[in-house]
């Protein structure tokens, strides 16, 4: 359930980093998602393989360790994507 309100926090603050860069936020919000799900996915695949498949705790704290590392992959992409500025210039006088 953590997982799943964190998600939603993240997307939310992705999809208002994307409309400032000018980009889709529907676009950045699936890559997100899908970033979280997978880099979860293998985290916990990789705690299988460290821990063994008893150890619950270490595979889970891998597995959520993955998924945010997911995300700043996702956000570190969108940030290089410079700002979308109004040009103010044309813009005076009327």
């Amino acid at each position: 359930m953590f997982e799943i309100i964190a998600l939603y926090f993240l997307c939310k603050h992705i999809g208002k980093m994307a409309l400032r860069k000018g980009e889709r936020k529907g676009k950045w919000i699936l890559a997100t998602i899908g970033a979280w799900i997978a880099a979860e996915f293998l985290g916990m695949f990789l705690g299988i393989i460290l821990f063994g498949a008893d150890n619950m705790i270490g595979i889970l704290l891998i597995g959520i360790m993955s998924a945010i590392g997911g995300y700043l992959i996702v956000q570190a992409q969108l940030e290089k994507i410079p700002d979308d500025f109004d040009d103010d210039i044309n813009r005076m006088g009327q």
